[in-house]
């Protein structure tokens, strides 16, 4: 039915190093599965490789009976004994009948070629799983061969991996046979393209370029505690040591900063700051904030939040463009980080400072004590219990109980006039009016036109005044010119009587006879 099987299916063996016996296992599962498909899915078919004719042959079973019904899967007793010539087969019996297969051979030579084929992919793709699947973490070196689609296909060697659009970073450009480093992502069993997944945005990936380059970290002595990234443009990680004797920051940073500026090079200039960790969060998160200095520190343990307090001249440098400082120091740290200047936290505590006024039973004392602790709203000393302000402010129970009903009621009276405020609009909407907002809007913008109207008014006083005074300067001028021209004349005819003196003199002088008189 096919001819040279035993060859093929040793060709197959030896090159791609499937068994052969898998290989013919295989191939009579699909052959069986073919048949099926031609002569129905109700037969009971069995293949069979026979190695005396190099050949699968296919068997059908059906039960020996008396009078046939269903001549699929039944034969009578005559038929039965005449084709198996054993007149000893008895009723109920199953025999299996080689199956007359004129016109199947085309069939199942091009089914026995895609099932060899199909099962050398499944190989290759189960060797692939099987020598990646325990290198997950890792890194590891390709060249790139083609583009599908946006994804970077790299070359292994004896496999293909993959690097999808999204484990890429922006910033960065790659043309075919460039050499790439990336992070093993994924390994997946049953994949239609390259098993193994990529990535160049993984922060693993930051932390094992630092696991080549520094000896220490490699040896167990500096340990990487956290490392994130804003792939292709900041990093941030935290070293510890086991060794008091090693800086784990120095030991990162290199002779000159040799070793951190090979793993910069490696991801195409990303920037990295490297903190030294802490168990302290305060001290851990105000290092992760550098190189912004932090002058104060309020943490909230329940909620993991800090509030830093930074100059006003260190706020945009703690923030970062875009906030990105910010951002991946709580990242980093795995605290909500809040930042404020000085000025602002002088205004939000003036503020506190005039809210809490309207809580009965908190001296001025007790107000700044509050503040210090960050309670700066009603809602703060609302939400606290009361063995938290007899602690804090050494009130006794009855007194901090009264500290804090006041207070609920003050809250409570807030959120009344909050949904007075919501059912007047909803009033006001439901008659077509403006809102109380859009009143106030409007009261608002009045006021500012007034203002800009006196102000205008006031600039065009200014400006009229300014003309004044320029024309003044200018008549000023003209007659200084005026006068500065009659004082010129007067010297230009003084010179010329004094010319006209001397030239009479000079005269007198030469005249004939001037000596003897």
């Amino acid at each position: 039915m096919i001819e040279g099987l035993s060859r093929i299916i040793e060709q197959v063996s030896r090159e791609k190093g499937i068994p052969m016996d898998s290989l013919r296992e295989t191939v009579e599962q699909a052959l069986v599965a073919a048949a099926r498909k031609v002569y129905g899915q109700e037969r009971d078919i069995e293949a069979q490789y026979n190695p005396d004719t190099d050949e699968v042959e296919l068997f059908e079973y059906k039960t020996v009976v008396e009078d046939v019904e269903d001549p699929d899967i039944e034969i009578s007793l005559e038929d039965a004994r005449r084709v198996s010539q054993d007149q000893s087969i008895p009723l109920g019996e199953e025999i299996g009948l080689i199956m007359d297969l004129e016109g199947f051979g085309r069939i199942a030579a091009q089914t026995a070629k895609q099932v060899i084929i199909q099962r050398v992919r499944d190989s290759e793709r189960e060797k692939v799983f099987d020598a990646y699947k325990d290198r997950i973490g890792e890194l590891i070196t390709g060249i790139v061969r083609r583009f599908e689609k946006g994804a970077i296909i790299v070359d292994l060697g004896k496999s293909e991996a993959v690097i999808p659009a999204r484990e890429q970073v922006r910033t960065e450009t790659y043309r075919q046979g460039d050499r790439i480093q990336a992070y093993i992502l994924e390994v997946a069993r049953n994949a239609r393209g390259p098993q193994v997944v990529l990535s160049r945005v993984h922060p693993g990936l930051l932390v094992k370029l630092f696991e080549m380059e520094v000896p220490e970290i490699y040896e167990g002595i500096v340990t990487i505690e956290a490392a994130v990234r804003e792939p292709g443009q900041r990093a941030k990680i935290a070293v510890s040591s086991r060794d008091r004797d090693v800086d784990p920051v120095g030991a990162c940073v290199g002779m000159k900063g040799s070793r951190v500026q090979a793993v910069v090079g490696e991801l195409r200039g990303e920037k990295i700051d490297i903190i030294p960790y802490s168990i302290d969060p305060a001290r851990f998160v105000c290092s992760a904030i550098s190189p912004a200095i932090v002058t104060k520190v309020l943490l909230d343990e329940d909620t993991r939040t800090m509030e830093l307090i930074v100059p006003d001249d260190q706020l945009s440098l703690a923030i970062g463009r875009r906030g990105q400082n910010v951002r991946l120091a709580a990242k980093l740290t795995g605290w909500k980080i809040d930042i404020h200047s000085e000025t602002k936290i002088r205004e939000m505590n003036e503020k506190a400072r005039q809210d809490l006024a309207r809580i009965e039973g908190l001296t001025e004392e007790h107000r700044e004590t509050l503040i210090r602790y960050g309670f700066r709203e009603i809602q703060d000393v609302g939400d606290a219990e009361a063995e938290d302000l007899m602690d804090t402010l050494g009130l006794d129970e009855a007194a901090a109980q009264a500290v804090l009903d006041h207070a609920d009621v003050l809250l409570t009276d807030e959120l009344r006039s909050k949904y007075e405020r919501v059912e007047e609009n909803e009033r006001r909407v439901a008659a077509g009016l403006p809102t109380i907002e859009q009143e106030e809007a409007a009261v608002r913008a009045a006021e500012e036109a007034i203002v800009a109207e006196r102000l205008a008014a006031e600039a065009a006083v200014i400006a009229a005044e300014e003309a004044r005074l320029a024309a003044e300067a200018a008549v000023i001028a003209a007659e200084a010119a005026a006068a500065a021209g009659e004082a010129d004349d007067a010297d230009s005819d003084n010179e010329s009587d004094d010319e006209e003196v001397q030239d009479d003199e000079a005269n007198e002088g030469d005249a004939p006879g001037a000596e003897e008189d």
